[in-house]
């Protein structure tokens, strides 16, 4: 199996793994006047999602190298459009909280698996790249279904859009049943250790990092059209479409960041950590210029720019960690990693909402502002910290570099 065909399998099932799952951020204005939400009980819906998520992310993880990513992602990918099923047919707030749980739940095959499938097939020296279109995938698949749920929303019904991702979710998961093939098949049957992982201090460095970049990304996702709606007077239409642009920019963001990880000279670690650190510092401010612009243009632009950073630096983080751990651990990597992700966003969209309802959008969009800035500090901290493997740093040989430290 070629990596060509491995990079665009797996950027296919991303894509429609994440149509599923962002619908639930992109249907935010409908699930308010359906169930007459206030913006913390929207905040909760996105917080009751992202839980699922990472209550299953480390399950996942472990399953995902024990078993191989063929079972876990095919599985996964046909339990979202189940999951985007009972959205759709939720009939209480109770009812839609548990539905959203269930997809989030599911949703957490999506990194371990992914992740891997491109480290154990695509050669050292084009990782970070191909890392990169990949997580393309989940901002295309954002995109998308911003402008599906929007559009599908006026001309029939929001559920409709769901019912629609979830019939593209399984054709994807079909193909990639019959015609995806795992580099190796002689996978040794063990649960990642964990412990080990949490030893490795430049890893432990990134994840914190990892916890308040998640938070700014998801709460970022879930309140655009809201906020572009309430406080700057665009039409939900067209606040989808600006949602799409943030992904589209955050898309390059991951290509560039992806290719400058390959290309830049310098040792990996180093060079790619100052690439996060950057991204992180960009949207920090970003988000200060998106709390004092209230001029529709300029919103808009505001908003497309900040994409490029905070929705573009999810690449460049797993290529990041990819220094920091064994190309054999990635899957429990991963899914630790990813879980440090969406833990942030958990406690971080009712706190923008509340503060929304409270005080002003403004005041939590300077909140962002500040996670994103204490996550610039804990990156720097991942390239001035001992490299694991270093004689006298006292990490373990399981979470050494990989073949590109």
């Amino acid at each position: 199996m070629t990596q060509h065909r491995t990079i665009s399998l797996v950027f296919l099932w991303q894509l429609a793994a994440s149509i599923c799952y962002y619908a639930v951020f992109a249907a935010t204005p409908f699930l308010r006047d359906e169930f007459g939400l206030t913006g913390t009980t929207v905040g909760i819906v996105v917080t009751v999602l992202t839980l699922g998520y990472a209550v299953f992310l480390l399950p996942l993880g472990a399953l995902t190298d024990r078993y191989g990513e063929h079972r876990v992602l095919t599985t996964g990918l046909v339990g979202l459009a189940g999951g985007t099923l009972l959205v759709s047919l939720a009939g209480t707030y109770a009812t839609l909280l548990g539905s959203v749980f269930v997809l989030g739940a599911l949703y957490g095959t999506a990194m371990p698996g992914t992740n891997k499938a491109i480290f154990d097939t695509v050669p050292t020296g084009r990782q970070n790249l191909a890392t990169g279109i990949k997580q393309v995938g989940v901002t295309a698949g954002s995109g998308v279904s911003a402008v599906l749920l929007t559009n599908v929303a006026a001309a029939r019904s929001w559920e409709t859009g769901f019912h629609v991702a979830g019939a593209l979710a399984v054709a994807v998961a079909l193909l990639f049943a019959v015609t995806y093939t795992p580099a190796t098949t002689d996978r040794a049957m063990a649960f990642p250790d964990f412990r080990a992982l949490l030893r490795n201090r430049p890893y432990r460095s990134l994840c914190l990092a990892g916890w308040f970049l998640g938070a700014a990304l998801f709460t970022t996702v879930g309140y655009t059209i809201l906020y572009l709606e309430a406080s700057v007077g665009l039409s939900v239409a067209i606040s989808g479409l600006v949602l799409a642009g943030l992904q589209v920019s955050g898309s390059v963001g991951r290509l560039l960041t992806g290719w400058l990880s390959d290309t830049l000279p310098g040792e990996p670690r180093r060079r790619i950590g100052a690439i996060l650190t950057v991204q992180a510092l960009g949207s920090s401010g970003l988000f200060v210029a998106v709390a004092f612009v209230d001029r529709r243009l300029t919103a808009i632009a505001a908003f497309v720019t900040l994409g490029f950073f905070v929705l573009g630096c999810t690449g460049v983080y797993y290529s990041c960690m990819a220094t920091l751990v064994p190309t054999e651990k990635m899957g429990g990597a991963t899914a630790g990693g990813q879980l440090a992700l969406t833990s942030g966003a958990l406690l971080a969209p009712p706190a923008f909402g509340f503060l929304g309802d409270a005080v002003g959008y403004r005041a939590s969009w300077l909140l962002l502002a500040g996670l994103t800035a204490v996550a610039a500090v804990f990156v720097v901290r991942v390239v001035r910290t001992p490299a694991p493997n270093r004689a006298g740093s006292g990490e373990t040989a399981c979470c050494g570099s990989s073949s590109d430290d």
